[in-house]
């Protein structure tokens, strides 16, 4: 398994940031922010860039300890 995981290489860097993306932009338009007030849910490009650098680190934590 860790062979196939480091085999990936900056792909999987780039799988863990795309999906990142696409969690954080679901999250701001699902959950999102009602008052409009809130520093990382008012904007889907500020939401979808936090989650997708949380998935990037998520990735890098995973492939070091596999």
């Amino acid at each position: 398994m860790k062979k196939k995981i480091q085999s990936l290489g900056k792909w999987s860097y780039l799988l863990g940031i795309i999906l990142g993306g696409l969690v954080g932009f679901a999250y701001w338009k699902f959950i999102g922010c009602s008052s409009g007030h809130c520093a990382i849910t008012s904007s889907p490009v500020i939401s979808s860039l936090y989650f997708a650098g949380l998935g990037g680190l998520v990735n890098s934590v995973i492939k070091n300890n596999f």
